[in-house]
């Protein structure tokens, strides 16, 4: 029961202002799967629900669904369907309880299609009235004030069908230039994750014409990503299995074509279904981006539950890096910022901007700073084997692992600061 039960009850500033301001809070987002393509409209009483509503519908999870929220509680919402059909959820705010409340809910209950969920909004903590509306088929109950992630919870707990388990998490990989290794962070991280944890991964190689994960992990499909993004319309579980290539028990590659036979110019939803379908299917999915900018990377970036930026230390990734964060901070602003990853440290003779000095512009510290080793990354890349797979216990296999601890929630980011610091005081103990 959302937000229900509480110390005591929370009044409404009619007003407006600062109880406004509380009423859009964010709340806890962290675990919110993203809601499914439904048409939800909700009937509001006062601003601040609305308000929270509409903050609700603009968030990224909430992108599939259409969202329509009006004033004018349950009498209005049982006027509307008189001669509206009624969407999957209906949302209705009442200031009403016990009989009144229950008899404007038998209203609109005769107006609405079997298949309907109603969610109530109310200003009454009252476990009994909850309980009253749970068994007369009321979805759910909440209690004003309402954070977006009350809202956003009931929604995806209301829809997300829990026979089929959770929605997988997708992990995006983007480099700040190209060439700093961004596709080989993504590789050997999803080889991680699927290794240590025995869940099941899935690396889509996006880079169409100059994709690598094919020949990092030693494979040759004769299908792949190709395949699927230019037939969307028949992309669903059945044909996503037959694109993929096993490459480990329990990591899956959708392969890039690596040919230039055509150019690859997409709309900027061209790879939604697919990942839609992936996403339903498989715990995780790493997506190794392009180093480019268009609508669809844009569209990508924008919607994945991580993002992470590798980049080297030197002025150009500096400058990259830190459009790429406001860029994408301002696509998601209800997020955590993007992962940063440092790769190729301490390439010898090179001048090189220091760690400090690189992310105190940044505002975020890095999740992982890896060493330039080019024996180590150039032996595992000719044998087609990850790191992990080429040296178990060299210092840089356990960054992949604890850098795929973070991105799956099993980690915190305190340790593998930790982790990635300690690394890079070696690395200058070295060099010094």
């Amino acid at each position: 029961m959302s937000n229900l039960v509480h110390e005591e009850e929370m009044a409404i500033d009619s007003s407006g202002t600062e109880a406004g301001k509380q009423s859009v809070s964010l709340g806890d987002v962290g675990d919110i799967r993203p809601v499914p393509r439904i048409t939800l409209q909700a009937f509001c009483e006062t601003d601040q629900v609305a308000d929270v509503l509409n903050a609700a519908a603009n968030d990224r999870r909430m992108v599939k669904a259409h969202v329509k929220v009006n004033m004018g509680g349950i009498s209005a919402a049982a006027e509307f369907y008189e001669i509206a059909p009624t969407p999957n959820l209906i949302v209705v705010e009442s200031m009403l309880s016990g009989e009144e409340l229950m008899a404007d809910l038998a209203r609109l209950a005769n107006n609405c299609d079997g298949e309907t969920k109603v969610v109530v909004i109310g200003h009454k903590n009252d476990i009994s009235l909850y309980r009253e509306l749970i068994s007369s088929g009321v979805s759910e109950y909440l209690v004003a004030p309402l954070t977006m992630a009350d809202v956003m919870n009931t929604v995806s707990d209301i829809f997300v069908n829990p026979d089929k388990g959770a929605l997988g998490k997708i992990v995006a990989f983007i480099g700040a230039k190209g060439g700093v290794g961004s596709s080989t962070i993504c590789h050997n991280v999803a080889w991680s994750i699927s290794n240590n944890f025995k869940s099941d991964v899935m690396l889509a190689d996006l880079d169409l014409a100059f994709g690598t994960a094919n020949i990092n992990l030693d494979q040759d499909p004769t299908m792949g990503i190709a395949d699927a993004v230019f037939s969307p319309e028949r992309v669903d579980d059945i044909l996503l299995d037959r694109l993929l290539a096993k490459c480990a028990e329990h990591l899956s590659l959708l392969a890039a074509p690596s040919t230039l036979e055509r150019t690859y110019d997409f709309d900027p939803n061209a790879f939604t279904n697919v990942l839609d379908v992936a996403q339903r299917s498989t715990p995780v999915v790493t997506v190794d981006l392009p180093h480019q900018w268009n609508g669809w990377t844009k569209q990508i970036l924008s919607t994945a539950d991580e993002v992470v930026i590798v980049a080297c230390p030197e002025l150009a990734n500096l400058r990259n890096t830190k459009n790429l964060l406001d860029t994408i901070m301002d696509l998601r602003p209800n997020d955590q910022a993007p992962r940063l990853v440092m790769n190729q440290v301490g390439v010898p003779k090179r001048p090189e901007i220091a760690i400090p000095d690189f992310v105190g512009p940044l505002g975020i510290e890095p999740s992982a700073i890896i060493p330039f080793d080019p024996a180590l990354f150039g032996t595992a890349s000719n044998n087609g084997q990850m790191i992990s797979e080429a040296d178990a216990k060299h210092p840089t296999s356990e960054i992949f692992n604890v850098l795929g601890q973070i991105l799956t929630g099993k980690a915190e980011l305190k340790t593998e600061k930790k982790s990635a610091l300690g690394f890079l005081s070696k690395l200058k103990r070295k060099r010094g």
